[in-house]
């Protein structure tokens, strides 16, 4: 039987709440040196209220941490490589047609209530998503096309589908696939958001007070971490505390004042404090959609190709970066983000051009007009550009691109929309230019974001774009799904249906006596290694 989940616009939308700020690639979180301490707490504030502490339904970047302690996943993800590695699964097979996987399970992994996790609470786990249904925001965008799990033998399980799911395996590595206990799969999934899960990680669940706190407990015994840890045993820490601090200037200051030991979203101003006062600073590009604008290619007047090389022509990433935010930001240098699989380097296609923006803009026919903005057969060419949440950050940098467009003859009218409607306004597509991001570990976002089949931000015909995409989603070898995602990111460029304007990052700001906070292959932060000392 065929299971629906939630469509790849779900995707989409849940993935660009995800999004974080922005930073310098490949910068690892201070690991510390000399020998872990044992004992201690570690507090880490956030900035943004945890809503349901059970990852298989957790939603935002900040609930995903706060779950990611509480379980293990099938698979981890080198962040670096982008390389799936073992962790319940010790090894794995892959049908030719991406349609079939095996896994083998570790053996000895039980949930901190004690009950074995095995094939059978494996496939409790996936048949469970289909109770979940829309509530499981993420993990349902994984799954699309599933349609069973079979217990092979106590720890071997085969997953099902009905087409090609290429983007699977690198999911089982998330926190929305991580397994909990088949006793928590029989509660309420109301009751499993605030009241917690039973899982097999390294911490476990002690308190959970909305806008509050999220307290965790080391689990005695923890003894099987992924390969990327090394099979790391107990954590560290005692106990870990995630405080949900709205306040930027609160959280700075009080990781300052030593109430905190670490702190995310850290913001350009408070970088520079911190930096100042000798805390350090652990930053990583999110991957999958960079922060950039979406043309619809069915407007008037962006429908034309020259139209829409002009404004990639007219952006001048460097000095978007360099005026809005810190020193840690990069401009993108391709629609997906650098630490992404598959990532091109496409920079030289970015390069500023305002006279070259300028020289296509006359030869499509838009003449500079009295106020500076070109007009065409009477017509003004100004664009309605739309961006979803209130983020100031955001704002500044669109306020300057409108500058940048406007010195080349081309008007930009913002049109903020809440993030609630975001799905209705790709729907209807009543834009020019619409912002987006989107956080993911896979190139298939691309397909997500530009194909009708999800968002359909720019509104794509036929052609060869709109056939590479289809064809890495189907196609199982690591190397020929690169080539067919690095043509799709070419053409996006080349054709300007995407504008990237910079990479999201996580920032942290870390007190000098934590040590071995790592991240994720989603740039999220990870504490079962750390310590403080």
């Amino acid at each position: 039987m065929r299971t629906a989940f939630a469509p790849a616009t779900a995707a989409a939308v849940a993935a660009l709440l995800l999004a974080g700020c922005s930073a310098d690639p490949g910068t690892a979180p201070a690991a510390g040196s000399g020998t872990p301490v044992a004992g201690g707490t570690l507090t880490y504030v956030v900035g943004t209220d945890v809503l349901c502490v059970d990852p298989q339904q957790a939603g935002n970047g900040d609930e995903l941490t706060a779950a990611r302690g509480l379980v293990d996943s099938l698979t981890d993800q080198d962040p670096r490589t982008g390389k799936i590695l073992p962790w319940l699964a010790t090894s794995w097979e892959v049908s030719p047609d991406a349609t079939r996987y095996t896994f083998r399970l570790r053996p000895g992994v039980t949930f901190s209530d004690g009950t074995p996790l095995d094939a059978a609470a494996v496939k409790a786990n996936f048949d469970g998503f289909r109770t979940l249904g829309a509530r499981a925001v993420q993990a349902g965008t994984y799954l699309t096309g599933y349609r069973s799990t079979t217990v092979v033998d106590a720890h071997t399980v085969r997953i099902a589908f009905s087409a090609p799911n290429v983007k699977f395996l690198q999911a089982t590595s998330t926190v929305s696939l991580g397994m909990v206990a088949p006793a928590s799969l029989r509660r309420p999934p109301g009751e499993r958001c605030t009241r917690g899960v039973v899982g097999s990680g390294p911490f476990t669940l002690t308190r959970f007070t909305r806008n509050q706190q999220v307290r965790e407990r080391a689990r005695e015994g923890y003894a099987w971490g992924s390969a990327r840890s090394g099979g790391a045993k107990a954590p560290h820490l005692s106990g870990l505390v995630i405080r949900i601090v709205p306040e930027e200037g609160v959280r700075s200051g009080g990781l300052r004042s030593g109430e905190f030991d670490a702190t995310g979203a850290v913001s350009p101003q408070d970088e520079r404090t911190l930096k100042a006062s000798g805390f350090g600073l652990s930053t990583r590009p999110s991957p999958g959609l960079v922060y950039g604008l979406n043309v619809n290619a069915s407007r008037p007047a962006t429908r034309d190709a020259a139209v829409r090389r002009a404004l990639q022509k007219a952006l001048d990433r460097k000095e978007i970066v360099d005026t809005v935010f810190s020193s840690g930001y990069r401009p993108a240098s391709s629609v997906l983000a650098s630490t992404t699989p598959a990532y091109t380097d496409l920079s030289a296609r970015l390069a500023t051009d305002p006279a070259g923006a300028r020289k296509l803009l006359d030869g499509a026919g838009w003449k500079p007009g009295p106020d500076g903005i070109r007009t065409r057969n009477g017509e003004k060419l100004n664009l309605v550009t739309v961006w979803f949440g209130g983020a100031g950050t955001v704002q500044t940098a669109l306020e300057l691109v409108q500058q940048q467009f406007k010195a080349v003859g081309v008007g930009l009218t913002l049109k903020p929309v809440p993030i609630a409607k975001a799905l209705a306004t790709f729907k209807a597509g009543d834009y020019d230019l619409i912002l987006g991001n989107a956080s993911t570990a896979d190139p298939d976002i691309l397909r997500n974001y530009y194909t009708a089949e999800g968002l359909n931000a720019v509104r794509l015909g036929p052609g060869p774009l709109l056939t590479a995409l289809h064809a890495q989603a189907a196609e199982a070898d690591p190397a020929a799904r690169a080539r067919l995602v690095a043509t799709a990111q070419r053409l996006i460029v080349d054709e300007a249906y995407g504008l990237p304007l910079y990479e999201s990052s996580t920032v942290l700001g870390l007190s000098p006596k934590v040590h071995g906070v790592t991240f994720d292959a989603l740039s999220r932060p990870r504490f079962s290694g750390a310590w403080l000392g």
